[in-house]
């Protein structure tokens, strides 16, 4: 459920709610937004992308229209098997990420991988995060496609934010 179909903007008007960002970096990654007010609200996009790179000024209209009072990043690191140009290109994809979130003064928290899924108990499994996302989020259209499981991983990784740190 995306929260301006059904309540106009999120955080603007007579209804406000807490609202904790979730960030799957890179440039094929997702971010999302939960609100901790109303748990059945969340609203989650693919990274936008111009050409091969994150659209950084389409990136901070999206996270002004939240107006997150928290942003829950899934920390990353150069992969065993990824080639230098691919590390490269997630490194600035991240690092894009990080510095939209601190331009607008949304407060950032890190997280490991390994720490919010074990708090899940999701393995690395991808689809994994999917299917819990759909059974947290069952009326969300976000999770449906097995190419939404970045979504997904944005979504619970903002849950995770809202359960350990509000």
């Amino acid at each position: 459920m995306d929260c301006r179909s059904t309540q106009g903007v999120c955080g603007k008007g007579s209804m406000t709610y807490k609202c904790i960002m979730g960030v799957d970096p890179g440039a094929s990654g997702a971010i999302a937004f939960y609100y901790t007010d109303n748990i059945h609200l969340i609203s989650a996009y693919d990274v936008p992308i111009v050409g091969k790179e994150i659209n950084a000024s389409a990136l901070a209209e999206i996270i002004k229209t939240h107006s997150p009072e928290l942003a829950v990043v899934e920390i990353v690191h150069a992969m065993p098997k990824q080639g230098v140009s691919s590390s490269f290109n997630f490194g600035v994809a991240y690092g894009v990420a990080k510095g939209v979130i601190g331009a607008l003064n949304v407060r950032r928290v890190d997280v490991s991988p390994t720490k919010w899924k074990k708090y899940f108990g999701l393995s690395a499994d991808k689809e994994e995060a999917r299917s819990l996302a759909i059974r947290h989020w069952p009326r969300s259209d976000h999770f449906r496609r097995k190419k939404d499981h970045g979504r997904a991983e944005a979504a619970l990784l903002a849950l995770y934010g809202a359960k350990t740190q509000m």
